[in-house]
């Protein structure tokens, strides 16, 4: 993910709602978003998720009931969580998260899709 460019708005305040799992993040520009845990953490712009390159990325399932456990801030350009499942690897920047906060009705519709594709629900699979 680049780093910022001049016309990156930056975020005034992130908060995090434990009890319906969101983050809550506002813009500079007077935009705000509401992004739920799920949608960051199948979404996390770490390598792990990604892959390294088009066509590497891995479908992240049984993410429905994820939490952010803690958040970290990376330098003046963006936020680390560490998720409940033990996933800490991805680093948001602030282009990231406006921007998937922009896209995420078409970015969770595409989710969506892909784990109706492979035959896969969003509920978290319980471990014996």
């Amino acid at each position: 993910m680049a780093g910022l460019n001049k016309d990156t708005p930056l975020p005034t305040e992130i908060t995090l709602h434990q009890q319906s799992r969101r983050l809550e993040i506002s813009f500079n520009n007077g935009a705000s978003f509401s992004l739920p845990y799920e949608f960051l953490r199948v979404h996390s712009p770490s390598a792990e998720v990604r892959g390294h390159g088009p066509g590497q990325e891995v479908l992240q399932k049984g993410k429905e009931n994820v939490n952010i456990d803690s958040i970290e801030p990376v330098g003046s350009y963006a936020v680390q969580p560490t998720f409940s499942d033990g996933h800490n690897t991805g680093i948001y920047s602030w282009d990231y998260l406006y921007q998937i906060g922009l896209d995420q009705d078409s970015m969770w519709a595409t989710y969506l899709q892909r784990l109706q594709e492979a035959g896969i629900s969003r509920e978290t699979i319980n471990k014996p």
